[in-house]
């Protein structure tokens, strides 16, 4: 499957602001099993394969904890390449007492922890896609209890080596204030299509029948305030698209719809209704 690849738009790095960077670092490395790429005073980018950029950790000044019930990050997720991985690094969590919730999503298998300043991770492994289920242009998609004996049989007692080489930033998830600016910023201005509804409260988006590259919920609550600059949580994120005649072509239907696009350090940066800010990269 090359939901992640051309010609598709999916999420390539994301952000994220921590209290203490090198805290954070290791715990990456140590728990979540990143090698870091490049670590300048409080800024560390990490990697899977030492050559593509996955997460970015940075430590504002006067940085102050997460705040509760704001926009912004819920989880970024991590796509491991089958699910023997996934058993291998269940396994090195059970050893570690690490605390996870997890989740059969009929589409995927996946686990869920959190960093130490409160980021939200979920790492998981696809199912195939001609297993998915579709109700019209809606993938079925569930919340079961996850088969973690099965899964730790598949990892066939190989020990854990950190994240393997072909991990990539599977999605992002993400609060929002509402969801109809939402919706029409997603969909409108930067070409993603609903393929699942949760109710009132939650959309999932993608391109090219994926079964979400993004998450975005209400579940902080409508209207929910944006955190302050220097708190914990997510900073950016980047968007990939194919081609730059594909950029352009998001460019135009952002502008149309009334959204900011800015150029910053020689790349796009808009941001959503709610404050997500996004950068637009090829």
């Amino acid at each position: 499957m090359n939901f992640h690849k051309e010609p598709h738009t999916f999420v390539g790095e994301v952000n994220i602001k921590v209290q203490n960077v090198e805290q954070s670092l290791s715990f990456y490395q140590e728990v979540i099993g990143f090698k870091v790429l490049d670590q300048t005073g409080k800024r560390a980018t990490l990697t899977a394969d030492g050559i593509h950029p996955l997460l970015s950790l940075e430590q504002p000044d006067d940085v102050t904890p997460k705040q509760p019930r704001t926009t912004g990050l819920y989880h970024f997720a991590l796509l491991l390449p089958n699910r023997a991985d996934l058993g291998r690094i269940l396994e090195h969590f059970i050893k570690l007492n690490i605390q996870l919730g997890s989740s059969d999503h009929l589409v995927s298998e996946a686990l869920y922890v959190s960093d130490p300043d409160g980021n939200g991770i979920e790492i998981y492994r696809d199912r195939s896609s001609s297993d998915w289920t579709w109700d019209g242009n809606q993938v079925v998609m569930g919340v079961d209890p996850i088969d973690a004996r099965g899964i730790l049989t598949e990892a066939e007692g190989q020990s854990w080596d950190g994240l393997p080489v072909g991990t990539v930033m599977g999605h992002i998830h993400l609060h929002v204030s509402d969801l109809k600016s939402t919706e029409e910023f997603y969909g409108k201005g930067l070409g993603f299509e609903v393929v699942s509804r949760f109710g009132s409260q939650a959309l999932f988006i993608s391109t090219g029948g994926y079964h979400h590259h993004i998450g975005l919920n209400t579940w902080n609550g409508i209207g929910a305030p944006r955190p302050a600059e220097n708190s914990v949580g997510l900073n950016w994120y980047t968007l990939h698209f194919p081609t730059e005649e594909k950029r352009n072509t998001i460019l135009s239907q952002l502008e149309s719809i009334g959204a900011t696009i800015q150029e910053q350090n020689g790349k796009l940066l808009t941001q959503d209704p709610s404050g997500n800010k996004i950068y637009l990269s090829l």
